[in-house]
């Protein structure tokens, strides 16, 4: 486990065209779809007091440079400026980027394939950017980003390995509050 990280607001980005056709995205993007940015609105709506306190307690608002956490960071983030930090860029899935998952991962999904794409970054890549990103933090932090890393940077915050990361839920229009080791996920209640 990380010792000593502030707490973090993170977010993943909302869904998009790829994500719908179960297609690998890692460093390439697709455009949010209309869900997608329905999802990020109720980011908005969930982090609409927490922004000004994080802000206030002298921290910051970090995005994944891709185009569709940048996207999502437009409008969860409600027109704050943010940083936009090339660490926080999905895992490198090298040869299998823009690809059915179903044609290139067999059985396997999520985090455990994704580290294993021929030509790409690998779990300890993507582990050691994460790190070295968590270990620059002073104060409280937004984050939007991505699925696979967000796994990792969720899993590292709480002291899981690889295994338990990979069973980590992957939610969108969502926060996942990390504070003293655990996590709190956050949602909008349910409309009556």
């Amino acid at each position: 486990m990380l010792r000593d990280v502030p707490p973090i607001w993170f977010l993943r980005h909302g869904e998009t065209e790829w994500n719908l056709e179960k297609r690998i995205q890692g460093r390439r993007d697709s455009p949010l779809t209309a869900r997608g940015v329905e999802q990020a609105h109720a980011q908005a709506r969930l982090m609409s007091g927490i922004i000004p306190e994080v802000l206030g307690a002298g921290g910051g608002l970090f995005v994944s440079p891709q185009g569709r956490a940048q996207a999502t960071a437009r409008i969860a983030l409600a027109g704050h400026s943010f940083a936009t930090d090339a660490r926080l860029a999905e895992i490198d899935t090298g040869d299998w980027e823009g690809q059915l998952r179903s044609e290139v991962v067999g059985g396997q999904d999520g985090l455990a394939a994704y580290a294993a794409a021929p030509g790409g970054e690998g779990f300890d890549g993507l582990s050691a950017r994460v790190t070295e990103f968590l270990s620059e933090l002073r104060a409280p932090a937004v984050i939007v980003s991505h699925g696979i890393l967000g796994q990792v940077l969720r899993g590292l915050i709480c002291g899981l390995g690889p295994d338990e990361m990979a069973r980590l839920s992957n939610h969108q229009g969502c926060a996942y509050l990390l504070k003293e080791g655990g996590e709190t996920l956050l949602r909008e209640e349910a409309k009556a």
